[in-house]
């Protein structure tokens, strides 16, 4: 098989399909020998090697994207490795239109499992391009993962632009609240240890809702509201704090309750 790192040198009339006009009667000849001879290794190394920048074509249509070109190579040339080994030149005699949509449908595994899980700005993405290759190279040097302040002077940049870079790397994948959180098999997931709706916001809307309109209320009203719902006394403790029966402060709290109800609606 052709070493994939090599560098390629576009056949000629590319731009088209009928430049590949020739590769049918390449797996037509492929057909004919006997399959692990090596006459056949040589022949499908020669199919792959004429369609190399098909491959190299397909992954530049997807630049760009947060990948690195090289690594977009790879995949696609993965994709056409797939296409030389499964196209069966009896049933078809088209090999691009059985090899481009394999091709691409690698890139675009190769984005759903390894893509951005989050939306992110560009520039971050190719700050992570360059993060992901200095971590790598300190590491090297260095015996262990290289602090922010060293990836900054190495990449020439800010401290915090490297700070930034390192947490919008964390956009790069999710994790499903359903997945267990802890090792120990206690099937513990990550959406039990988030919270619920706070039953007391609620409450906050409706205190917020109705100071204003306590706020317009008699003074006397006023009073009577605050003593009988804040400060939890009795209609009897009531009156005989502010010098009425019982009954009066009964009609003063029905008449404030009934104009603020009147308002909020």
């Amino acid at each position: 098989m052709p070493t994939l790192e090599k560098p390629i040198t576009p056949g000629r009339n590319t731009k088209h399909s009928g430049g590949y006009a020739d590769v049918a009667d390449m797996f037509r000849e492929l057909a004919l020998l006997d399959e692990g001879s090596p006459l056949h290794q040589r022949q499908r190394e020669a199919i792959i090697e004429r369609c190399l920048p098909l491959a190299d074509h397909i992954a530049r249509r997807f630049r760009g994207r947060g990948e690195t070109h090289d690594d977009l190579v790879q995949v696609a040339r993965v994709g056409l490795l797939n296409a030389v080994n499964r196209f069966d030149i009896d049933t078809a005699d088209d090999f691009l239109a059985f090899a481009v949509p394999t091709m691409m449908g690698e890139v675009r595994r190769y984005f759903r499992d390894h893509g951005w899980a989050l939306k992110v700005p560009r520039r971050l993405k190719e700050l992570n391009i360059r993060l992901k290759s200095a971590r790598a190279e300190l590491t090297h040097q260095l015996n262990r993962a290289p602090s922010p302040s060293e990836l900054a002077e190495y990449l020439g940049l800010d401290r915090e632009q490297v700070i930034e870079g390192l947490i919008a790397a964390d956009a790069y994948s999710t994790r499903s609240t359903e997945q267990e959180i802890t090792s120990e098999g206690d099937g513990l997931t990550m959406i039990e240890t988030l919270g619920g709706p706070d039953p007391n916001l609620q409450k906050v809307v409706d205190i917020n809702t109705v100071r204003p309109l306590i706020l317009g209320l008699p003074e006397r009203d006023r009073l009577v509201l605050k003593m009988r719902f804040f400060d939890n006394k009795t209609q009897s403790q009531i009156a005989d704090e502010i010098g009425v029966s019982q009954m009066h402060v009964s009609r003063l709290l029905a008449r404030a309750l009934s104009t603020i109800r009147e308002k909020a609606s």
